[in-house]
C-alpha cells in the first residue's frame, strides 16, 4: 500500500493559515531577494563594462597631447567615474601653486602620493558601493528563514498539542511546511554570496588596473616636474 501526498499541505495552505509573523517574515525575505537581485544586475553590468573598458581608456588618456586633453577624453567615457578622478587630481595639481598650507609645503612628490591615493580612495568607494548590502542579504537571510520555520513549528507543535490525540500525519504536515521558509531563506542567500564573491575578485582587478595606472600617472608628474624648464 503506497502512500498519497496531502493535497491540503504545500506553500499555498501554510501562507493561508500563517499568522502575522511568518507573513512579515515572509515579506522581509522578498524584500531582501529584491534588493539582492536589483545589486546583481546593476552591479554584475557595471563591473564587466567598467573592466573592458579602464585598459582601453588608459591607453587613449597616454596618447594625448596633454592632461588637459587626456582628462576631456576620459569624462566622456564610460569608465569616468574611476579614472577622471585621478587625471582631475592631477591637473589640478599641475596647475596649483605654492601655498601656506601644511600640503603647499610638502615635498612635491608627496603631494603627488597625497592627491592620487585620495582619489585612487574614491574610486573603491563607488566601486564597492552595495557590496555591503549584498553580503548582509547573504549572512542573514539564512536567519530569518530559519526564524519563520522555528516559529511555524512552534505554532504548530501548540495547535497539535490542542487537539488531544497526536498523531505522525499532525506533525509531519506542519513541520514540512515550516521548513519552506528556511528554503526561502537558503534561496535568498546563495545568489547574494556568490554574486559577492565575483563582484570582490573583479573589483580586486579593476583596483589592480586603477592602482598601476595611478602609479604611472605619478611617475609622469614627477618626471615632468624634474625636468628643467
Amino acid at each position: 500500500m503506497t502512500a498519497t501526498s496531502n493535497p491540503t499541505l504545500g506553500l499555498a495552505h501554510m501562507l493561508s493559515n500563517a499568522d502575522a509573523v511568518i507573513w512579515l517574515t515572509a515579506i522581509v525575505l522578498l524584500v531582501m531577494s529584491v534588493i539582492s537581485w536589483t545589486l546583481i544586475i546593476a552591479k554584475g553590468r557595471s563591473a564587466q563594462r567598467l573592466r573592458k573598458q579602464i585598459a582601453a581608456d588608459a591607453e587613449i588618456f597616454w596618447q594625448a597631447a596633454s592632461l588637459d586633453t587626456g582628462l576631456q577624453q576620459l569624462q566622456s567615457s564610460q569608465s569616468a567615474a574611476v579614472l577622471a578622478p585621478m587625471a582631475h587630481a592631477a591637473v589640478e595639481l599641475q596647475r596649483a601653486g605654492k601655498s601656506p598650507s601644511l600640503d603647499g609645503q610638502s615635498d612635491w612628490e608627496d603631494r603627488v602620493t597625497r592627491r592620487l591615493r585620495s582619489a585612487l580612495h574614491a574610486c573603491t568607494g563607488r566601486l564597492e558601493t552595495g557590496l555591503v548590502t549584498l553580503a548582509s542579504i547573504g549572512a542573514t537571510s539564512p536567519f530569518v528563514g530559519l526564524f519563520g520555520t522555528v516559529w511555524s513549528i512552534y505554532q504548530a507543535l501548540i495547535s497539535i498539542s490542542g487537539s488531544g490525540q497526536i498523531m505522525i500525519e499532525q506533525v509531519a504536515g506542519p513541520v514540512g511546511e515550516a521548513l519552506i521558509m528556511t528554503a526561502f531563506g537558503l534561496a535568498v542567500a546563495i545568489p547574494a554570496v556568490l554574486a559577492y564573491n565575483a563582484l570582490t575578485r573583479s573589483n580586486r582587478i579593476t583596483l589592480a588596473e586603477l592602482d598601476a595606472f595611478a602609479n604611472d600617472l605619478r611617475a609622469y608628474l614627477v618626471k615632468r616636474q624634474h625636468q628643467p624648464a
